[in-house]
């Protein structure tokens, strides 16, 4: 069983338990649950916007403790204030070190999209995205059956979310895209043996049909490497370890966003509508 396969087999039982504990209608009574929604797609793909997700993550498998200590307040508002185009909170604790709360206190204090990263198995958890004030919600292809996918796709479309499809390979981008998706996002970290390449997403960006925003996450460490992935046709960069590693990491992506500021200066048409 690899590390994915585990921590599936894990989510499905926490939601279970979830579900006993706290019913559906009592997280249809959030003050959130019937709140307009931040477009992630829109602000993302804003030219005049960096496009940078900002990730707050605490921990993950492959890295153990990375930040354990920072504040989901401060960061937030700091992504915010240094550039960011939106926020991606971790909200898995076993494996991240993420909380529902976390993403509660980035949604009291910030305006934007805000993606709720977590592995999706169950419309339950979609309904609780909404009652905890996300816009937007990851599906895995790796995790779930296409028709599954599908499903729960649709199902946070019919609740104003919108969806962000995280693929690692052609096979998982062919036999899951559908049009209840807004954002792919190809993740060169491969979740089996954690080696991360820039390269997965620079041979997949021509696949991706051009109605949805496309998102390199993973591996990106230097503004220039920006430049490049633009160059080939993303729109969106989710960026976490490489601020999260910082002591401050709100100010990390300060700095990594001033200089890719610096870099559009240079190339301003690439950056166009």
């Amino acid at each position: 069983m690899n590390i994915l396969e585990k921590i599936i087999a894990d989510k499905y039982r926490e939601v279970d338990e979830k579900k006993s504990l706290i019913p559906v209608k009592l997280l249809e009574k959030s003050i959130y649950f019937s709140g307009p929604v931040v477009s992630m797609k829109k602000y993302v793909s804003h030219p005049d916007k960096s496009g940078i997700i900002a990730e707050f993550k605490r921990k993950s498998p492959s890295k153990g403790i990375i930040n354990g200590g920072a504040s989901v307040e401060t960061v937030s508002i700091g992504y915010m204030q240094a550039g960011a185009s939106a926020l991606s909170i971790l909200t898995d604790k076993e494996y991240f070190g993420g909380t529902n709360e976390d993403l509660k206190i980035a949604r009291k204090f910030n305006f934007c999209p805000i993606l709720r990263k977590d592995f999706v198995v169950d419309e339950y958890q979609i309904i609780e995205a909404k009652s905890i004030g996300a816009d937007c919600i990851l599906l895995i292809a790796a995790a779930l059956e296409p028709e599954k996918l599908k499903s729960l796709a649709y199902f946070a479309k019919s609740l104003g979310l919108e969806v962000l499809m995280e693929v690692h390979d052609g096979e998982e981008l062919d036999r899951s895209l559908c049009d209840g998706l807004d954002l792919i996002g190809v993740n060169n970290r491969n979740l089996k043996t954690f080696h991360v390449s820039l390269d997965t997403s620079l041979q997949l960006v021509e696949r991706i049909p051009s109605q949805f925003v496309k998102v390199s996450e993973s591996g990106i460490s230097e503004p220039k490497t920006l430049v490049e992935l633009k160059k080939a046709g993303f729109d969106g960069f989710l960026i976490g370890e490489n601020f999260m590693k910082s002591s401050r990491p709100e100010q990390a992506a300060y700095n990594f966003i001033k200089e890719f500021g610096k870099l559009k200066a240079v190339e301003p048409e690439l950056f166009q509508a």
